[in-house]
């Protein structure tokens, strides 16, 4: 692209050359104007004293006085040309304008001083002068102190008054600079910190679905397993024993009911938001909706009140018996109370391992083992090998699914330990350890 093209661009962009807006030109032409017409008019003045035409003179100052157009491109070349036209009582304009336009921009402070103390001797020493000319020409003149007062006050002023103005708004503009450079970091890290609480909200969505369903697997699934092997039963015994398999499928709805209560409640959790995205909350909103929905129904899934304690496993323990299931509980330590989380937690465990023995070991005999230490609890759930299989390393045994993953995540959430695996009998051994860091005794 050429010059001419790169003109047009920056004119219809609203810079021309190295103005950066039209209004710039038109101020900085209007101040080389006014200050061409200065030294003009001074011209003849200095043209008289020193013998020279005026017209020369003129022109001389005419054209040093329009460098003041230059300003914003070349501010030093304008102060040298006001240092050049002082000797001839010229330039006024160039001195202050240029003076503010070379502080303003980043140019050294030694060269500011330096051109700011030329400026000021030359014109101290200029006015003297043509004070003291103009003295000798009057009857009565000032007192030598005060004339030099009045040099020394006009000359330093009409110096550093612009040098002074040029300090303030150079450090005003570097002040904005900085806060817009401080607030367009904020904004770009708050944008980050939003990116990252949405992907902090989500993934905590995320886990507590989890959990819930995790729930739901332990739940559920434990009482579906019940009702598998109590319909079992009621079709083995309801032709010799009616009246047994009448309890057994009054049994089974009970626990129906009860499996359909809990998994309504924590479907309703987990449903998924079907409001249009324009009124659909942000996502750390809807995480405190499905956190507090889950405070709330959580309790009535799990039983009431923090979920199920160390004291029910005697009621759990009683459904596996009543499906004739052999359970042998064997109970260590002095009776104290854990954390909910703890309690809840080895409740689990023994219920999916009780679980997996009605599913893969049905009619095994089955060892509970619970061993209440100061500040941990072990638990123990082991089965022998069903009726019928070879006994042995190579019998037939459970692969371990999403129970034994489900058992494993709640124990090291809290820092425990958890083993699951085969017997050298041909059963199957699930056990876990599970600190008490809340220590409540």
């Amino acid at each position: 692209m050429n010059e001419a093209g790169a003109g047009a661009l920056d004119r219809k962009g609203g810079a021309v050359l190295w103005w950066p807006r039209r209004r710039s030109v038109v101020l900085d032409v209007l101040l080389a104007v006014v200050s061409a017409l200065e030294c003009v008019l001074m011209a003849p003045s200095f043209a008289g004293t020193v013998g020279l035409p005026v017209a020369p003179v003129a022109v001389v100052a005419a054209l040093g006085g329009s460098v003041l157009v230059l300003r914003r491109r070349w501010p030093i070349a304008v102060v040298l040309v006001a240092v050049a036209l002082l000797p001839a009582q010229m330039g006024l304009l160039l001195v202050v304008v240029g003076l503010y336009t070379l502080t303003v921009t980043d140019a050294p402070r030694r060269l500011i001083a330096l051109l700011t103390a030329m400026l000021s001797f030359g014109g101290c020493l200029v006015l003297y002068l043509a004070v003291l000319e103009e003295q000798s020409q009057v009857e009565q003149p000032l007192p030598a102190w005060f004339a030099l007062l009045i040099v020394l006050t006009f000359g330093v002023v009409h110096v550093v008054a612009p040098v002074l103005v040029g300090m303030y708004v150079r450090a005003r503009r570097r002040l904005v600079e900085s806060l817009r450079e401080r607030a367009d970091g904020l904004e770009r890290e708050l944008s980050l910190l939003a990116e990252r609480a949405e992907e902090r909200a989500e993934w905590a969505r995320r886990e507590e679905r989890t959990r819930i369903a995790r729930d739901m697997h332990d739940v559920v699934a434990h009482r579906v397993s019940l009702m598998v092997v109590h319909a079992a039963a009621i079709q083995a015994v309801a032709p010799k024993d009616p009246e047994k398999a009448a309890r057994n499928a009054a049994l089974v709805g009970d626990m129906g009911r009860q499996a359909l209560t809990e998994l309504r409640t924590m479907l309703g959790v987990l449903r998924t938001d079907d409001r249009p995205a324009a009124g659909r909350p942000d996502p750390a909103q809807r995480l405190a909706e499905i956190a507090a929905t889950a405070r709330t129904t959580a309790p009535a899934a799990d039983g009431g009140g923090s979920g199920p304690q160390l004291e029910e496993l005697g009621d759990l323990l009683g459904q596996s018996r009543q499906t004739g299931m052999a359970v042998e509980f064997h109970e260590e330590g002095d009776r104290c109370g854990y954390a909910a989380p703890v309690e809840r937690t080895v409740y689990r465990v023994v219920q999916e391992a009780l679980t997996n023995v009605h599913k893969h070991a049905a009619g095994a005999a089955t060892l509970v083992r619970l061993a209440r230490r100061e500040e941990e609890v072990a638990v123990l759930v082991q089965n022998e090998p069903p009726p019928g299989a070879a006994p042995g390393p190579g019998a037939s045994l459970p692969s371990g699914g999403n129970g034994l993953v489900g058992m494993r995540e709640r124990v090291t959430a809290l820092g425990g330990g958890f083993v699951s695996g085969p017997t050298d009998r041909g059963g199957f051994r699930v056990s876990a350890v599970i600190p008490d860091r809340e220590g409540q005794a």
